[in-house]
């Protein structure tokens, strides 16, 4: 989403670092270029000129003109200032007050509002919560039943509701059913409009004096920009929202909406949708959002997605066989399926600090195909096979390839990048394990 901004920022910080010493001159020159960026990111002019204005303050003190490094000092301070304008730290969902907890999504029809409620559910249960599914929209067609089919693919309890029944009667029925089902999170899916109308905010305003929610939480879509920001602040002074979700993070959207929407309506982003999956729904840190803008990576959250997916036994276990030198294709296998639950391989390259600045992989499309033909190659094999790889002579990889719908050449290439991780892990064995993830391999 921030390629371009990333782009043009870390231009100007390259001009700033070629300088020994500042001036208030090319301080301005890189400043006005930072300025474009952000118009350019579809960033509200408002905050643009405030969030450059911030920044010149600061750097033209004296702790960037006495500074050995000023360069690296306004870097500094660029990412201090973008942590803030995005509001500074993470923010919660705030599940305080009744009991069940109440949580209402609004936003407009599109914005994807009941997906986001089945991935608030997963979100919820990881933190040992026990969600219930609202489906409160009885205008849309197939509202109702979109997110029913979500609680059941997820076994998460969901109200049954018609669309005969007054929303607010669904809300204040499925408060007292999660109750007595001992569930302590209501995720109350409101409808959505094509636009913001008095109807739609009249029913919503019913629905928030009916229920006293704990948290009103605006779904908006990232891909719209400025109208995104637009939105939020319509919505939060009809209803008062608690924060926001954007979801569609991960497309192409230039990210004005959210480095916009904090100082616009001065309510936070909680959430980020960053992709299509159920478990796609991260929790919004302004710090390590920053940190990919200015291309320095996010470590934290590159592990925090490691500690879902890998088994901490197998991890164990592993351990010691690469100690003995006795990683097989197996386990080549199985790392490459924890890595590939971990997200997309380019959003991952971009959370290690100093790739997104790499040429070669700027532009870098990683077939996620090429991991499945992999895994059904190795699963074509016979155990003995894929503990003793040099066993694979010519009828055997023939066989392979059949049995995996791929061709002797895939096999070929397969065994070959085998051995090279191979080759790897042995010299990172003779120089100690220390720098390795336990159960994250460098693929």
């Amino acid at each position: 989403m921030f390629d371009n901004l990333s782009d043009r920022l870390n231009a100007v910080f390259k001009k700033l670092k070629g300088h020994g010493k500042l001036t208030e001159k090319n301080v301005e020159e890189g400043l006005k270029e930072v300025r474009m960026a952000l118009l350019e990111a579809d960033v509200h002019y408002k905050v643009a000129k405030k969030f450059v204005a911030d920044i010149k303050k600061r750097a033209l003190g004296q702790e960037v003109m006495d500074s050995l490094t000023p360069g690296q000092q306004v870097i500094k301070i660029v990412d201090q200032e973008l942590t803030e304008l995005m509001g500074g730290r993470l923010e919660n969902l705030n599940l305080s007050g009744s009991h069940p907890a109440s949580i209402m999504l609004v936003g407009l029809q599109g914005s994807g509002k009941t997906t986001t409620a089945g991935k608030l559910s997963v979100y919820l249960r990881k933190q040992g919560r026990k969600p219930y599914l609202v489906p409160a929209d009885i205008y849309r067609p197939a509202a109702i039943e979109q997110l029913t089919k979500l609680g059941n693919q997820l076994s998460v309890p969901v109200f049954p509701s018609t669309p005969e029944i007054d929303p607010v009667r669904i809300c204040q029925e499925a408060r007292t059913t999660a109750h007595r089902e001992l569930c302590d999170t209501l995720l109350i899916d409101t409808a959505g409009r094509l636009h913001i109308d008095e109807e739609l905010m009249t029913e919503l305003c019913r629905i928030k004096d009916a229920v006293t929610p704990s948290d009103i939480v605006l779904v908006a879509d990232a891909m719209t920009g400025q109208d995104a920001v637009n939105i939020a602040e319509s919505f939060n002074n009809a209803l008062d929202i608690g924060g926001v979700i954007l979801t569609k993070m991960d497309g192409d959207a230039r990210g004005g909406a959210a480095l916009s929407i904090k100082s616009v309506t001065d309510k936070p982003i909680k959430f980020i949708g960053v992709g299509e999956k159920l478990s796609d729904l991260e929790p919004f840190h302004p710090d390590r959002m920053s940190s990919r803008i200015l291309g320095m990576g996010d470590v934290l959250t590159m592990i925090e997605k490691a500690q879902t997916v890998v088994d901490e036994k197998k991890a164990v276990e592993l351990e010691k066989r690469l100690r003995k030198n006795e990683f097989t294709l197996e386990d080549f296998r199985d790392q490459m399926v924890q890595i590939r639950k971990m997200g997309s391989i380019s959003d991952l390259i971009n959370m290690i600090p100093g790739m997104g600045k790499i040429k070669q992989l700027k532009n870098l499309e990683v077939d996620e195909n090429e991991f499945i033909k992999i895994e059904a190659m190795i699963n074509s094999m016979t155990p003995q096979e894929r503990r003793q790889h040099t066993l694979i002579k010519g009828s055997r990889r023939k066989r392979i390839a059949k049995g995996s719908g791929t061709s002797v050449q895939d096999i070929n290439n397969l065994l070959k990048n085998y051995t090279q991780v191979v080759k790897m892990m042995k010299k990172i064995n003779k120089g100690g394990l220390r720098g390795l993830g336990r159960g994250m391999l460098p693929f």
